[in-house]
């Protein structure tokens, strides 16, 4: 049975449920629940606490995980990224008083606040900068104006916060991050009980990203249509028992439908319709 680490609050937490549910596996309907079994998956899910995951995986305990890529590489755990998952996506900045400074090479002496103590430790390291981390459980914009640090470092989504403090953005990002899948490093590639699950997370990716698009076309316009609707490999054409008329059938980005419906009506394309996509393997 593979045995799967899911967030059990946060941000992370309701989209890796909602990704799952829609790869066909059962989710829990009690946020108490610490265990799920999907018998019918040959799964079993364990909720726990995000900053705990990459340990867990990275010990072995457990097959797989999600989580984020700043948790994990701020655990120091012998875990891996093996797939990104497109939600909960983050900047992980440096900020400070203007003035202060304005790069990272111009810590040294300094202490930085974070809640990400180990991935920040690093990052000063892999720069040749000697400065203090101190480590604080959230809200680390009020570490500058307490006294505790003097530059802070923490998950930037639009900047408001750290406005609102009286600090500004410095220097270029530590990390770019997101939810992603992971494993313990070495554990072999090839399991195909991990593979079926990759392919599962894939195709919600895939459904979510595309839609099927149909419609009808006159003979001699199919090469220009095609053009517009490619599809993954090659869009399927069909006669119809109109002469001279096909339908076609391909899978477009979905955030192009409604372009790509125009330019083909505007081609003599008829009766064009998208379809949600639910599921799929490619």
């Amino acid at each position: 049975m593979l045995r799967i680490a899911v967030p059990n609050k946060g941000s992370l937490s309701e989209p890796a449920s909602a990704m799952l549910h829609e790869a066909g596996y059962r989710q829990r309907k009690d946020r108490r629940e610490l265990v799920l079994v999907d018998a019918a998956n040959d799964v079993e899910f364990f909720f726990l606490r995000p900053r705990d995951i990459a340990v867990y995986v990275g010990s072995g305990k457990l097959d797989i995980g999600i989580t984020g890529r700043d948790l994990l590489l701020d655990s120091g755990s012998r875990a891996e990224e093996i797939m990104q998952l497109g939600f909960a996506g983050s900047t992980f900045r440096y900020a400070t008083r203007p003035g202060t400074a304005k790069h990272v090479g111009e810590f040294g002496g300094m202490t930085v606040a974070t809640s990400f103590s180990g991935l920040v430790t690093k990052h000063l390291a892999d720069n040749g900068v000697d400065a203090s981390v101190v480590h604080l459980d959230g809200a680390v914009e009020t570490a500058i104006q307490l006294g505790v640090a003097e530059i802070i470092a923490d998950v930037v989504e639009t900047g408001t916060t750290l406005r609102n403090a009286g600090l500004e953005i410095i220097g270029e990002p530590i990390l770019e991050s997101e939810a992603i899948v992971i494993r313990r490093a070495g554990a072999p590639a090839d399991d195909p009980k991990v593979q079926q699950f990759l392919r599962r997370m894939q195709g919600v990716l895939v459904a979510r990203r595309y839609v099927m698009m149909d419609y009808d076309i006159r003979v001699e316009h199919v090469e220009r249509a095609v053009a517009l609707t490619p599809g993954l490999e090659s869009p399927t054409v069909s006669p119809l028992h109109h002469e001279g008329w096909v339908a076609v059938r391909s899978m477009v980005p979905s955030k192009d439908a409604q372009r790509i419906m125009d330019e083909l009506y505007d081609l003599g394309a008829r009766a064009i319709l998208t379809t949600g996509i639910h599921a799929c393997r490619l």
